[in-house]
């Protein structure tokens, strides 16, 4: 079936299940404020949220170039999961203890951000059914036991492995011989998490400001065409779209992904697949793809699709979240390859956006004491829940620099004040990013007709080039 009846662009599924949010003012002028956020998604607003719990005092304004949510926050498959970008380096360059309390606050997070949605009663269609990554060939098995053992090494000593027959109990993806489960993840709607999150923070009396791109940051300032922001922190919370500010763009590579979503799927077709307990579902390919079983019983499946545009651009002005057609019918190949009895269904959205990616593939969060400048990000596809422990790590900076408080454990925990070089000039940048990718295609299909447990060279490879080995 082809792809003519599929919405392409629109930002994504999810604003069109929730709709558009009535848009707030913009700048009015200069203006003065405590902490000035850049950015209007997860990151800015938990950090708004959760310095004025702390500090109800504090005067507090985010800036956001579209509206909340118009990003990646928008965007993403709804994982709520414990996984961190660059833990294995931090136990490099920290030591194993400090990767492991990293991971322990990272688990903590996925329960923290449904305390909190619980709390402020903002109803995501979150569901806490764990996480899911299955392996469908012999060396997506070997990389699944490793990860699964990796795990286990840093303290998540209640996931547990399971065979084929244990995997198939839970989702029938076709030739699946083995998968690993957290608990520690949950399935969610991005949008409405964020829709109500920006209604809480204004709540609280956070000043957002919408349709406010931010052109500069600089000490104390974060300039836009409508007005300057003067503050004594300014806060950098724009993740994905961070190449966009002046003398940034080699700061993050704004790394594509791309999504569909398939026509709600009746019962009998449910009987077939499983997935009662709704995990969000996950593979070990070297261009892993990731999917959940929506509330209205939809499959919402992501992949890479086309990885990078040159030049670190992001969305076309005309249809942000447009897709090219042929990472649709890619899309919908690997969901017939899972499962296979969906051959045919109807597709009913296809969208993309950006995600940052560091140029060694490593999370952070920072304030610099000297400027005031502090920024979060880097999250590499894992942001829904790395933001809200990022955001509340931002709050423990700014209260400790501005001597609201003291230590606390989350500033000690070994991605705060991290730095890393940028990444190369075009057109190493799209080459780079390009054959990666490339690479890591090539090497998946090579694994589905080989019958050997070892990764293809090509694939090592491609890992230790990146930056991500």
């Amino acid at each position: 079936m082809s792809s003519t009846n599929t919405v392409n662009g629109g930002i994504s599924h999810w604003y069109a299940d929730d709709g558009l949010p009535t848009a707030r003012e913009p700048l009015a002028g200069d203006t003065t404020a405590d902490v000035c956020v850049v950015g209007g998604g997860y990151t800015g607003l938990w950090t708004a949220y959760y310095l004025k719990k702390a500090a109800p005092f504090l005067r507090i304004t985010v800036l956001e170039q579209k509206f909340c949510g118009y990003g990646a926050s928008g965007r993403n498959g709804g994982w709520l999961y414990n996984g961190i970008a660059g833990r294995d380096r931090y136990a490099r360059l920290h030591g194993r203890d400090a990767a492991v309390r990293l991971q322990q606050a990272m688990n903590a997070t996925v329960d923290e951000v449904i305390r909190a949605a619980a709390e402020e009663r903002i109803d995501a269609d979150i569901h806490h059914g764990g996480v899911l990554e299955v392996a469908y060939t012999p060396a997506q098995l070997a990389r699944l036991k490793a990860f699964h053992e990796a795990e286990l090494s840093y303290g998540e000593t209640d996931r547990t492995l399971h065979g084929a027959r244990e995997t198939a109990e839970r989702i029938r993806v076709a030739g699946a011989v083995g998968s690993s489960w957290t608990p520690h993840g949950a399935r969610l709607h991005p949008v409405k998490l964020v829709k109500g999150l920006a209604a809480a923070v204004e709540a609280l009396g956070v000043t957002i400001h919408e349709s406010t791109p931010v052109t500069e940051i600089r000490p104390k300032h974060a300039v836009t065409p409508y007005g300057t922001v003067r503050a004594p922190y300014v806060l950098r919370c724009t993740e994905g779209f961070t190449a966009a500010l002046k003398g940034q763009r080699r700061t993050w590579l704004p790394m594509n992904s791309s999504m569909i979503v398939t026509a709600p799927l009746p019962a009998d077709v449910w009987d077939t697949i499983g997935w009662a307990g709704r995990e969000t579902l996950g593979d070990m390919a070297h261009a892993y793809m990731y999917a959940q079983r929506t509330a209205d019983d939809r499959i919402a499946l992501g992949g890479r699709g086309v990885p990078y545009r040159f030049g670190s651009k992001t969305d076309t002005a005309t249809n942000p979240g447009h897709t090219q057609p042929a990472t649709i019918e890619a899309l919908r190949e690997l969901l017939t390859r899972f499962f296979p009895q969906l051959t045919g269904v109807r597709i009913d959205h296809a969208w993309s956006g950006v995600l940052g990616v560091p140029r060694d593939w490593c999370a952070t969060v920072t304030l610099d004491r000297a400027t005031g400048l502090g920024w979060a990000g880097g999250y590499v596809g894992s942001g829904v829940a790395t933001a809200n422990l990022a955001a509340r790590t931002l709050r423990d900076l700014v209260q400790s620099d501005s001597g609201q408080s003291g230590p606390t454990d989350l500033l000690s925990l070994p991605w705060v004040n991290h730095r890393v070089r940028k990444w190369e000039p075009e057109p190493l940048r799209w080459l780079g990013v390009h054959g990666m990718y490339a690479t890591y295609r090539a090497a998946d299909r090579k694994e589905l007709t080989s019958h050997t447990a070892e990764a293809p060279r090509r694939a090592r490879l491609a890992d230790r080039l990146s930056g991500r080995a």
